[in-house]
């Protein structure tokens, strides 16, 4: 046998390494790596959520404006982007087990330092622990990666949409249960709102121990192990991983490359640039933080349910379908919360799903276009220089709401986002036209019969 079995308990807990991986071998270790990345993507998505809903609030109690309290929300898009490229280099080295144990930890000390900033009235502590929360978010986006390592080629978009999927639990219980965690917290003698920081310290905790003790074996590791086999055997060629600025310089050589990326964005930056002001503006109507936190898993569902069926959808129809469809809702979403009152609620609600569900057919595509157009050295660079941009731009977007809020209000931001889908759908279609017009060309022809 080319590969010895651990058999202290189930197999699949223990691989250790004798010469070669079998193909039972790989679908066994992606079998449970794709399992322990849904309960750790589960646990981290509750610490997400719960940081996020309470955070403009409390912001606006601590200092009585609204372009304050949208900037503490961005603080959590903006620890996620600065986290994003140091994670992503923990990952080329040490594998994703290291990568991830890294962001959930950041993000549990930043949700600690969030409560002593709550605690002492402190703005600026407050923004620093909801930056550091930051930090679990870019983990939970990263797992979507790691799930796709060991995955065949004609299933990475369903792989990398159950992760999102399992998203669903911890977020959809986050928004849900946000309102009665503030009052555990209350009861226990925390100021108003910060119970939520509390949950969300314990949450990120706990997904840190499921990847630090299950994620086992790294699946990059295997994933590389598996390459290197290939290497040794004369079918693959070794290769150096490329740095943060020739990832860069990938992505802008390929115009699909930089149609997952402006799909990322775009994805990103409607998704926060609505929920970053809808808490605001259900505020101004005097809804209740039930409401709101109710209005939030809502969004949450839009999101994260249906990715199973978007990942599936993807694989059999395409990417540049689910991007048409991406563009199409982020902008209907958009509208539709743009028109609603503060007092209303089907608007807002549906809304927000909308631009939900239009974030999940953006990400997935995006991401497994994105998977496909590199090798697997290239993979992890090009995945963090890409979430980098996707998290940067949705902190730009989150910074600049509340500025933008009091000049333009909901309606006229919403508006603004909304033409972001329709930019979508128009890159999409000059990038596809552009695709098939390269690969009518001869010389592109030519290649693809020497290459056959």
């Amino acid at each position: 046998m080319g590969h010895a079995v651990a058999m202290s308990g189930d197999a699949v807990f223990a691989v250790e390494r004798a010469s070669a991986y079998t193909r039972a071998d790989r679908e066994r270790v992606q079998k449970r790596t794709v399992i322990v990345l849904i309960a750790s993507q589960a646990a981290g998505g509750f610490g997400l959520i719960a940081t996020y809903i309470v955070s403009a609030l409390l912001a606006e109690d601590i200092t009585g404006s609204s372009t304050l309290a949208t900037i503490a929300a961005s603080s959590l898009s903006i620890g996620s982007a600065s986290v994003a490229a140091p994670m992503s280099k923990l990952m080329n080295k040490y594998g994703r087990r290291s990568g991830l144990r890294f962001g959930y930890l950041v993000g549990a000390g930043g949700a600690t330092l969030a409560v002593l900033g709550a605690i002492l009235l402190s703005y600026p502590l407050l923004c620093l622990g909801v930056f550091g929360a930051g930090a679990g978010n870019a983990a939970n986006l990263a797992t979507r990666y790691a799930a796709s390592d060991l995955a065949q080629e004609n299933r990475r978009a369903s792989t990398i949409s159950m992760i999102v999927w399992a998203t669903t639990f911890g977020s959809y219980t986050g928004s849900v249960v946000s309102g009665y965690a503030s009052e555990v917290g209350l009861s226990i003698g925390l100021p108003d709102k910060t119970g939520s920081y509390v949950f969300a310290g314990v949450m990120f905790l706990l997904a840190a121990a499921i990847v630090e003790v299950f994620l086992r074996p790294d699946p990059l590791h295997m994933a590389n192990e598996l390459a290197a086999e290939g290497v040794a055997n004369g079918t693959r060629k070794a290769e150096a991983r490329p740095t943060v600025r020739q990832a860069i310089s990938l992505i802008m050589q390929r115009p699909e490359a930089r149609l997952a990326v402006f799909a990322m964005i775009v994805s990103q930056v409607t998704m926060v640039g609505v929920m970053a002001l809808t808490p605001l503006h259900m505020n101004a109507g005097d809804q209740s933080q039930n409401v709101i936190g109710h209005m939030m898993g809502f969004h949450i569902l839009g999101m994260y349910l249906l990715s199973p069926l978007i990942g599936r959808l993807t694989d059999s129809v395409g990417k540049y379908p689910m991007l048409y469809v991406a563009g199409g809702l982020c902008t209907w979403g958009a509208w539709w919360a743009a028109v609603t009152p503060p007092e209303g609620v089907l608007g807002v609600f549906m809304g927000n799903f909308l631009i939900g569900l239009g974030w999940c057919f953006g990400v997935v595509a995006a991401s497994s276009l994105l998977v496909e157009l590199y090798p697997l050295h290239q993979r992890v660079s090009v995945q963090g220089v890409g979430d980098f941009a996707m998290l940067g731009a949705g902190a730009m977007a989150g910074l600049s709401s509340g500025a933008l809020y009091q000049t333009f209000q909901y309606r006229g931001v919403n508006f603004a986002n909304a033409l972001f889908g329709i930019a979508l759908v128009v890159v999409t279609f000059l990038t596809y036209a552009g695709v098939r017009r390269a690969m009518r060309r001869p010389q592109h022809q030519q290649a693809a019969a020497v290459g056959g």
